[in-house]
């Protein structure tokens, strides 16, 4: 009997506390919801209308995160391989692909045609420790840009024929800034003229961002797969 009686009353206690838990988890559960904390709610970022450009059409989304001089050649050659390797093996043209270039912190240089390099190209090979890989010389133009790229591999890979594939490109604003700031030197009286300069020469297709890390993140944000080029 004295065994019977344990079992029974074991189970009216398992039971007892399984119901107050059930009760107390729904007090809980109904606290929350109007607190306005419900658990249940996945949070969805905001899309800020500044970033709308990001929506490029396509059936694939990629960055290619620059943030080097050399990272911002292997972004070129690598976007490129992009489009042949899509092209190849799924028949897909360059039209099914959204494709962004992130230039920022030390590639940021390459956002600007050869106008700005003609003028400024010393001063950026200089602080960049950079030279033309064709003429071993500080660069007079954008090495990337054009049709001869000229760059770390030449495989004919450029940022005008990506962008004539419908590739965007997000330059960084900050760096733009502190770009303008350098190339001024002690005379700051020059720095905004240098900006406005520097924002009128972009590459087609760029979209001047707050950062290129504020960049990065809204098209993570907007479904863009990622890779980083250094």
């Amino acid at each position: 009997m004295s065994k019977n009686f344990d079992t029974v009353g074991r189970r009216i206690f398992v039971t007892g506390v399984g119901g107050a838990a059930a009760v107390l988890a729904a007090g809980l559960g109904e606290a929350r919801a109007q607190s306005g904390c419900a658990t249940s709610a996945r949070w969805q970022p905001v899309f800020e209308p500044q970033d709308d450009w990001m929506e490029l059409p396509g059936r694939h989304r990629f960055v290619f995160d620059c943030t080097s001089t050399a990272g911002a050649g292997d972004g070129v050659d690598f976007a490129d391989t992009y489009f042949s390797a899509n092209q190849s093996g799924y028949r897909l043209s360059a039209s099914d692909l959204a494709v962004i270039v992130i230039l920022r912190h030390f590639a940021t240089v390459f956002a600007y045609d050869d106008r700005i390099w003609a003028k400024y190209g010393a001063q950026f090979g200089k602080m960049l420790k950079f030279n033309d890989p064709k003429t071993k010389a500080p660069p007079t133009r954008n090495v990337y840009y054009g049709g001869d790229k000229s760059g770390a591999k030449d495989d004919g890979a450029t940022l005008s024929g990506l962008a004539k594939k419908g590739v965007h490109f997000a330059v960084c604003g900050m760096a733009t800034q502190y770009l303008a700031e350098h190339l001024a030197g002690s005379d700051k009286t020059k720095t905004e003229g240098i900006r406005a300069e520097l924002i009128g020469a972009m590459i087609p297709n760029a979209h001047l961002a707050a950062a290129g890390i504020v960049a990065l993140n809204r098209t993570q944000e907007r479904g863009y797969a990622i890779s980083h080029m250094g």
